[in-house]
């Protein structure tokens, strides 16, 4: 059975009511004895109060800052032993405190602050990176371990989204699906480079190969901000979903008229009966346009 949470019907930030309908699962597939995958969602308040994740012992308003938004984190941890759990689990725990800290120096009204928190967001990774290499340095078992690091944040209307790994990010909009990482594999490399063809690249061994992650020798972060639309949907998702599930087949599925939650149970389901060779994770969400005040 996988690990679920959901978060409906939040009031968020700005003029009227945000109804936002969050899910997310993750699955230790059908190969695989223990999830090295981990995810979280949070409200942004004064606060961050969190509402559930699949870490073991989180606080329920774990960090404290001045504003109000959305968070969502998926990691996928690489490493022997515990490593990749620890990895991250730790990563999760260290980027949303620093997200907090940026939090405090994000304001809808000034023009410049936007360029300032999202130097911030990236500079929360660089220190979650640290926090990771550091833990990794303390433990002889736990040498080598590291973890992709998908994280988005939602300030109506505007979502910004820093990357690393090949955790990927995904909107929905008007029934077009569009893919917002790029994964930092050796495959996706050559394919830019032109060493590889689309097809060969998807077959290739080097597609499970990251040159990116948190913890690693090199973590190289990827930021991207964009607009906020009523009735977008976007899912956030470790590679245990995108090995047996299509761009095409995931495009149909959160184009489906149902909630997040199904919509999240259709996307494991869908894995399982594939054979889920690795560990899947998926958030979904969806903001609805308010309905009018009589």
């Amino acid at each position: 059975m996988a690990e679920q949470v959901s978060l409906t019907s939040i009031d968020e930030a700005g003029p009227g009511a945000r109804e936002t309908d969050v899910h997310g699962m993750t699955h230790a597939g059908k190969v695989r004895e223990d999830n090295q995958d981990a995810f979280l969602i949070a409200s942004l308040h004064h606060t961050l109060v969190v509402h559930d994740s699949s870490l073991f012992d989180v606080e329920p308003a774990l960090f404290t800052s001045g504003r109000r938004g959305m968070l969502f984190l998926v990691a996928d941890g690489v490493g022997g032993g515990s490593g990749g759990a620890d990895a991250s689990q730790s990563a999760l725990r260290a980027a949303a405190g620093y997200v907090c800290d940026a939090m405090d120096h994000y304001s809808h009204n000034e023009p410049a602050a936007e360029p300032r928190f999202i130097e911030r967001m990236l500079r929360a990774v660089e220190l979650t990176h640290a926090v990771v290499r550091e833990e990794a340095e303390k433990d002889e078992s736990r040498r080598g371990m590291a973890t992709t690091l998908t994280m988005v944040t939602v300030m109506w209307p505007r979502a910004h989204l820093v990357h690393v790994g090949d955790s990927r990010c995904y909107r929905l909009r008007e029934g077009v699906l569009k893919r917002l990482t790029k994964d930092q594999t050796m495959a996706q490399m050559l394919l830019d480079e032109g060493k590889l063809s689309p097809a060969e690249a998807e077959q290739s061994r080097l597609r499970n190969v990251l040159w990116s992650a948190v913890g690693a020798p090199l973590a190289e972060p990827v930021m991207t901000s964009a607009d906020v639309r009523w009735e977008d949907r976007m899912l956030l998702c470790s590679d245990g979903l995108t090995k047996h599930v299509s761009d095409e087949e995931i495009g149909e599925i959160l184009g489906r008229p149902q909630s997040s939650k199904l919509i999240c149970r259709d996307l494991i389901d869908l894995v399982l009966r594939r054979g889920a060779t690795d560990n899947v994770t998926v958030i979904v969400g969806q903001m609805h346009r308010p309905a009018p005040r009589g």
